[in-house]
């Protein structure tokens, strides 16, 4: 790269972070449709405690706990989408640059005399320009994506502790306990597909843009 190139060669690996940060919104977009369906589980889940009655007060109690855990979930992947939101914008600014570098580099090539002395010029007052880490912005974002996906995480297993507790209260529940096991193994399988996508999640932010 010139001398006169501008000084983040991060730059050129913007495409790539692009695209990792599209597959980090995508597997974000499973979660929240997932929560939502937790959510009308434990509604269900709810009503059919109701109608079992007193011996499924405890498989009601941790149904509500669930849908409440559905909802912190679907705050919690919205906080989370703003998030990628942001990366894109300043990601997208650095494939710009990118774009606007490569063209006065090629006009640099062809370029002689006074107009070269101009390009040059130009080239000299981004260099001035963009002297600092850019790449610093994109690392800030990833540093607080990589924490919220954590505390997803943690949020998540918090979900599946609640389902296993369902189970068990599933078995006092009377002629209602098979439905109730069933309900309860549903919030299961459900949960365990959500910590599926947050692996997929970690996988992806583990490839963070290097500067």
């Amino acid at each position: 790269m010139s001398a006169l190139s501008l000084p983040a060669a991060s730059r050129q690996n913007a495409g790539q972070e692009l695209r990792r940060i599209v597959r980090i919104n995508e597997e974000i977009k499973k979660v929240v449709t997932t929560a939502f369906k937790i959510n009308l589980m434990a509604m269900n889940a709810i009503f059919l405690a109701k109608r079992a009655g007193q011996s499924a007060l405890g498989f009601g109690v941790l149904s509500n706990e669930l849908r409440r855990f559905a909802m912190d979930l679907q705050r919690q992947m919205e906080t989370l989408r703003i998030a990628t939101t942001d990366s894109v914008v300043v990601v997208t600014g650095l494939v710009k640059q990118t774009r606007v570098e490569r063209i006065f580099q090629r006009t640099l090539a062809v370029s002689k005399g006074q107009g070269r002395r101009m390009v040059e010029a130009c080239l000299r007052a981004r260099n001035d320009r963009y002297s600092g880490d850019e790449s610093g912005g994109v690392t800030a974002l990833n540093r607080r994506l990589s924490q919220m996906i954590s505390d997803t995480a943690q949020l998540v297993e918090l979900g599946s502790v609640l389902a296993r507790s369902a189970k068990i209260e599933a078995a006092y529940g009377g002629t209602f306990s098979t439905s109730l096991m069933q309900v309860s193994s549903d919030f299961e399988q459900t949960i365990s597909d959500i910590q599926k996508s947050l692996d997929t999640l970690t996988k992806h932010q583990s490839q963070e843009f290097a500067g």
